[in-house]
């Protein structure tokens, strides 16, 4: 196995202890990591704050050219971080590329975006002032990332804490922290200043809660659960800090009579089970008109069908393991609980076999529909995070938008129907972050937050880099007779 070293203050470190990491396709051991403790938070923590006041004034051309100098890096290593992102998370070839890229668009995206935030001057009633809003980097940041998408999630992190100005620390999941390990290491190689960037992984309950309750950090961002953003907002209560939580969502997939049938099925399958359902935005309540319900149904299980189970390359029709034995076991019990309270199971619903002889070990559940799917359920009042799609039916627009909003969650929901009417009416209406409508787009450039308990702040686009930066105004006299001025 190879040994991957924690990044703090500028090097790698082995640690006192290790941690041992099993690839999801085969249930097997395949890395072994530096695992981190208290000590290794507070010393994290210390190196990004002893490097705040530098990184915090250097000029934006450098910054731009650093994050440059650790994309080419990325793309350099680009098939040795596909392949750890492949065998520590389970992404087939294709997604696991997919994967990287989403690094190498946030650095590009953000070197570019901080280029374009300039100080905002204010007028003066009197004329005797200049007032000037100036962004500056709000300090320490410390990133908690989700295990289903390791450098996606570190890309929308690290992009605009570089960028900003604020150095951060990063931890990553134990699930699937060996992708970020070796990121660590091309910061290094790209000559990032030491304590600009540090990785560590360890015990969620000792790291995670000494770094949340640490005075350090002046931001704390999530990509999680409700549960765990509720058990950091609590640690971080030992001082005032800002928080950007991107959180789970149970969204709602609308679907009306007169939508694009074949648009509906292909954007829910591929958001189902592509990452083997593993996405935080993928359709959880599917709600069909009544009167579709059973051609949708029928269009979906096809489809689902067709999927095999394995590794998989770039444009086959492959879907890879969900994260671990006990997420099958979930999937499982949650399949069993839908047809004992009365659904019906119309393919899947079971652990798969990719018919591969060295990954029979692996965590593969069937790619699984369900109908009559109803309230009370466990797969449709809960999150699945797995490849089940579980359809339930609405007879009126009214029933439709009832059932859709009718979940404490809002991350995104989606619309299918061809009536602009209708769009703009339950667009207005969902209460979730994001609505598609008629298909579903993601990208480094497009606002990513949910309302409720979905969070709040952003990932992705210019908005995020508020939650990176404060606003300080510095007002300056413009004539020497000026007196002082308040209405405070």
């Amino acid at each position: 196995m190879i040994k991957y070293g924690m990044l703090i203050g500028g090097e790698l470190v082995g640690g006192r202890r290790s941690h041992v990491v099993h690839s999801p396709h085969t249930g097997m051991p395949f890395a072994e990591i530096a695992w981190a403790t208290g000590a290794d938070a507070d010393a994290a923590l210390d190196a990004a704050h002893a490097a705040f006041e530098s990184w915090s004034q250097t000029s934006v051309g450098e910054r731009v050219r650093l994050m440059h100098a650790l994309r080419a890096g990325v793309a350099g290593s680009r098939e040795e971080l596909s392949l750890a992102v492949s065998r520590e998370m389970g992404k087939t070839a294709g997604e696991a590329d997919d994967d990287v890229q989403s690094l190498l668009d946030s650095l590009t995206y953000y070197a570019d975006e901080i280029a374009k935030i300039v100080p905002e001057v204010l007028p003066d009633r009197d004329q005797r002032y200049r007032h000037e809003l100036r962004p500056t980097p709000v300090g320490v940041v410390v990133a908690f990332l989700a295990w289903n998408f390791p450098i996606l999630n570190l890309g929308f992190k690290m992009g605009p804490a570089l960028a900003s100005g604020c150095p951060i620390v990063v931890k990553p999941s134990p699930k699937s922290p060996v992708s970020a390990y070796i990121v660590g290491r091309l910061c290094l190689e790209a000559g990032i200043p030491a304590g600009v960037v540090n990785i560590i992984c360890g015990p969620d309950e000792e790291v995670s809660t000494h770094l949340a309750s640490s005075k350090l950090p002046a931001l704390l961002t999530l990509i999680g659960s409700a549960e765990t953003a509720k058990k950091i907002v609590r640690s971080g209560s030992t001082s005032i800090k800002r928080y950007s939580l991107e959180l789970g969502g149970n969204a709602p997939f609308l679907v009306f009579a007169d939508c694009d049938l074949t648009a509906a099925v292909a954007t829910l399958t591929d958001l189902k089970f592509g990452n083997a359902g593993q996405i935080c935005v993928a359709p959880n309540r599917v709600l069909v008109d009544q009167s579709i319900a059973a051609r949708f149904v029928e269009a979906v299980a096809e489809r689902a069908r067709a999927i095999a189970l394995g590794v998989g390359e770039e444009g086959q029709k492959v879907m890879g393991p969900v994260i671990d034995g006990q997420t099958v076991k979930r999937l499982t019990a949650s399949v069993n609980d839908a047809v004992h309270h009365g659904a019906r199971l119309v393919t899947g619903g079971q652990a798969g076999s990719p018919g591969h002889p060295d990954l029979k070990g692996g965590s593969f559940f069937e790619p699984t529909v369900l109908e009559g799917v109803r309230a009370g359920m466990n797969v449709y009042d809960s999150e699945i995070f797995g490849p089940i799609v579980g359809v339930s039916t609405f007879s009126s627009e009214d029933e439709a938008l009832r059932l859709a909003n009718a979940t404490d969650s809002g991350l995104v929901a989606y619309l299918f129907t061809k009536d602009r009417d209708r769009q703009d009416r339950l667009s207005q209406r969902l209460r979730f972050g994001e609505v598609q409508v008629n298909g579903a787009r993601y990208a480094i450039d497009l606002p990513h937050g949910g309302i409720k308990q979905s969070g709040y702040g952003h990932d992705c686009s210019a908005l995020a880099l508020r939650d990176y930066l404060a606003v300080k105004r510095v007002t300056t006299v413009k004539s020497s007779d000026a007196v002082i001025a308040s209405n405070v």
